[in-house]
């Protein structure tokens, strides 16, 4: 129960991250598109929703894809292609929902507009997202913060702790 719920946090994380780096494209596109200039409209929404459902679908895209698999397995280009279908299924899941009657056509251009969008933001989220992965996951030594008493002394090194001069 307990892995089922690290998973759903996670998923819900990086929902939550991809809406949130999503938003300016959805104030992009409302100083755009929105007819008056007054940005009255939610256009933020443009960018957070389908921001958070990429997220949310790519990472159950690579929960399965990557089960078995560490960080430093998985190459940008293998899951910017994971991010690249999640963001077409997201952007297929409308046309295949909506309402197609005798007189509309099934696909029209600015459907495939839209639909190239979103899967070029999700490869875009989630080779970024690897990378800031990979990039937490071995954080830097700087100066001041390592532990000179923790790391070993190369082989045939005196082990002695370095000195402050002041």
């Amino acid at each position: 129960m307990r892995k089922w719920l690290r998973r759903m946090r996670g998923t819900v994380l990086m929902g939550l991250t991809w809406a949130l780096i999503w938003a300016p494209v959805g104030l992009l596109i409302g100083m755009i598109v929105d007819p008056d200039g007054a940005m009255d409209e939610p256009w933020i929404l443009v960018g957070t929703l389908p921001g958070f459902l990429a997220g949310v679908i790519f990472s159950v895209v690579l929960g399965v894809a990557a089960r078995r698999h560490k960080l430093d397995d998985l190459s940008v280009a293998q899951v910017g292609g994971w991010g690249a279908l999640a963001g077409l299924l997201l952007g297929l899941l409308p046309l295949l929902l909506g309402d197609h009657g005798p007189d509309k056509p099934r696909v029209l251009p600015l459907d495939l507009v839209i639909v190239g969008a979103i899967t070029l933001l999700s490869t875009i989220s989630a080779a970024g997202s690897l990378v800031l992965a990979r990039k937490a996951a071995r954080p830097e030594l700087t100066e001041g913060s390592a532990n000179m008493s923790s790391f070993a002394a190369a082989e045939g090194e005196a082990e002695e702790l370095p000195t402050v001069r002041r």
